[in-house]
């Protein structure tokens, strides 16, 4: 019998540990291992080497949050995705959220269409290495857009304290308050505010950039400028 492209290696069905739990609200799950691009910043590639993918578990909650860290790259995602989006909880539709940032090699219009009837949302788009690849990012984001996402339904990651500048780092901000995207900044190491120590940033470099994203994402959210506010507050 030919396997179902939705099952996955019956030794091993599903994730389970950290990967598979919920609580009153929101279940976490874990469909796939692995990835083939094996950056140096990230621990999946090298760790997880073998491309796995899982069963879909028990759905138990009307909000599932995915901690994949490369769903997209497996050839079988966009099955994935669109089995995800038929499924349901006490006959009520599920919506989901990819935690990790969506690889941009791997996106395509069809998955991206495929996210907005499955009822993914908070769409994070990584942007982790050069500016120069700005085009290529806007290409794909336009995907997302062309599905009927709204700008400020997606976030773009960007990895801050490693190789890629401070000022690289700004000019990549700079494009996303074109673009109306939200803003994610990530550190190196997955260290977190406000115990983030310089690897490859000056201190004061985090310390900015961390407030200039917060201003962003004000703006863009709210359209509101804190820094405007504030002054205007201060001379009433």
């Amino acid at each position: 019998m030919k396997k179902n492209k939705c099952e996955a290696d019956q030794s091993k069905p599903y994730s389970k540990g950290e990967y598979d739990k919920s609580d009153e609200k929101e279940q976490w799950i874990r469909l796939s291992e692995g990835c083939p691009n094996h950056c140096l910043y990230c621990r999946e590639g090298i760790e997880n080497p073998e491309l796995k993918v899982f069963e879909i578990p028990e759905l138990v909650r009307n909000q599932v949050k995915i901690l994949d860290m490369n769903l997209l790259c497996h050839p079988e995602a966009l099955e994935i995705i669109k089995e995800l989006g038929r499924r349901k909880v006490n006959g009520k539709v599920i919506y989901y959220e990819l935690l990790c940032g969506v690889d941009y090699r791997f996106l395509t219009q069809d998955i991206s269409v495929a996210l907005k009837q499955s009822r993914f949302k908070h769409i994070r788009l990584a942007w982790d290495h050069s500016f120069l690849l700005q085009k290529k990012i806007k290409e794909t984001s336009q995907y997302l857009l062309n599905a009927g996402y709204h700008p400020r339904d997606i976030m773009v990651f960007i990895i801050c304290n490693w190789k890629i500048p401070y000022k690289e780092c700004l000019n990549k901000m700079e494009l996303c308050k074109v673009w109306n995207f939200q803003i994610a900044d990530c550190y190196f190491d997955n260290q977190l505010s406000p115990n983030i120590k310089p690897i490859h940033w000056k201190e004061e470099e985090i310390k900015e950039f961390r407030r200039k994203v917060r201003r962003h994402n004000m703006l863009v959210n709210f359209r509101i400028d804190p820094e405007y506010e504030k002054k205007n507050k201060t001379n009433l």
